[in-house]
């Protein structure tokens, strides 16, 4: 699918980190949906409903999650501290240090017990050592770092689920689903959550949960013996969707992922991981021979798009004037390339930091 990003046109966008952008395929499809509301009023929301299931079933069915189990939220955080809220508050959480702060304090505000582990070129045997010295029941982490763009390791994933099969896994997925193929049910995972405005460039206000049985059966235990509501409009809610989706969800926002899903999957997530990792990894081999990567980030199995670069104010304010869009994050300037970005674009960046632009 040729899709365009009219932003590109103007700056050299290593942004999608911070922000993924619109399509104007997606523009044109979010103008439809409003003229016929518009026009449609209560009879076009009536017949636009089933585009909440179709939406469900199709990120269910791209991720290898079971729709049963998929619920629809505004965003990570909703979905994570709805998530929280159904826990026993007895459960003991292992978090990662410096990890994004909505999925810390969170965890922290609630007074669960938790320890944290330093994010290095240990991290998986950090984590070992903790569960061994912790005993947790749940391991909460970002499958990708949102400042360092560290990766965890898919089959560390599945093998600590094998060795530890009550230890509870839950992670953030925002800054991951999109960037490749991926399955959930084989993953090893118990919750994945995110929000899809980033590499899923789904626009704002739209997120998923995925969960896995263990975990389904286990939050909100108490409340699953109340009776269910005997309105025909919740006829076929399940008790956690009565959590995760309460009220209405937006047709605008939810079908704008769900659009953005078909056009990516147009594509081919396999061929979107091909053209990030190669782009990335590329960048990273030439910002480690310029001393801005460390070499132990070049060695892990699995990369993510995302790197920070310890770089000076003149440096920063150069790629600025070069219409280099980018975000600051911790110490350092962070980067990230998309399927729209070029080896052009590579070159361009690289040019300023050598100063030849």
């Amino acid at each position: 699918m040729n899709l365009s990003f009219p932003i590109l046109d103007t700056y050299t966008y290593l942004n999608t980190a911070y922000s993924g952008v619109l399509s104007t395929n997606l523009a044109n499809w979010r103008i439809k949906h409003d003229e016929a509301f518009i026009a449609g009023g209560g009879n076009f929301r009536a017949e636009n409903l089933p585009l909440i299931n179709d939406l469900r079933h199709n990120i269910a069915a791209i991720f290898g999650a079971k729709p049963d189990n998929t619920y629809l939220v505004q965003n990570f955080s909703v979905g994570f501290n709805t998530l929280l809220t159904g826990l026993d508050p007895h459960h003991r959480f292992l978090l990662l240090e410096e990890d994004y702060p909505s999925v810390s304090y969170p965890v922290m505000s609630r007074g669960f017990d938790y320890q944290t582990v330093a994010i290095n070129e240990n991290l998986e045997e950090n984590i070992i050592a903790a569960i061994d010295r912790f005993k947790p029941t749940i391991l909460a982490f970002s499958m990708v770092q949102y400042i360092g763009g560290l990766k965890m390791d898919a089959e560390f994933i599945q093998k600590l689920k094998a060795t530890y099969p009550q230890l509870l896994l839950i992670c953030d997925a925002t800054q991951f689903l999109g960037t490749s193929e991926f399955n959930f049910e084989k993953s090893g995972l118990d919750a994945m959550i995110g929000s899809g405005y980033k590499w899923l460039l789904g626009g704002y206000g739209n997120g998923y949960v995925f969960l896995s049985d263990q975990l389904k059966d286990a939050i909100y235990a108490k409340n699953k013996l109340a009776a269910l509501p005997t309105a025909p409009h919740l006829k076929d809610r399940d008790h956690l969707s009565l959590y995760f989706e309460p009220g209405h969800l937006d047709t605008l926002s939810f079908g704008s992922l769900n659009e953005s899903l078909n056009q990516l999957k147009a594509i081919g997530f396999d061929q979107i991981e091909k053209t990030t990792q190669a782009i990335s990894n590329k960048a990273r081999l030439a910002l480690n021979s310029r001393g801005l990567i460390p070499d132990w980030a070049l060695e892990r199995k699995y990369q993510s798009t995302i790197m920070s670069l310890p770089l000076n104010q003149e440096t920063i304010e150069q790629l600025a004037a070069a219409k280099i869009l980018f975000s600051p994050r911790g110490a350092g300037t962070r980067i990230s390339f998309h399927f729209y970005n070029t080896e052009e674009d590579l070159d361009l960046l690289l040019g300023v930091l050598d100063g030849r632009n």
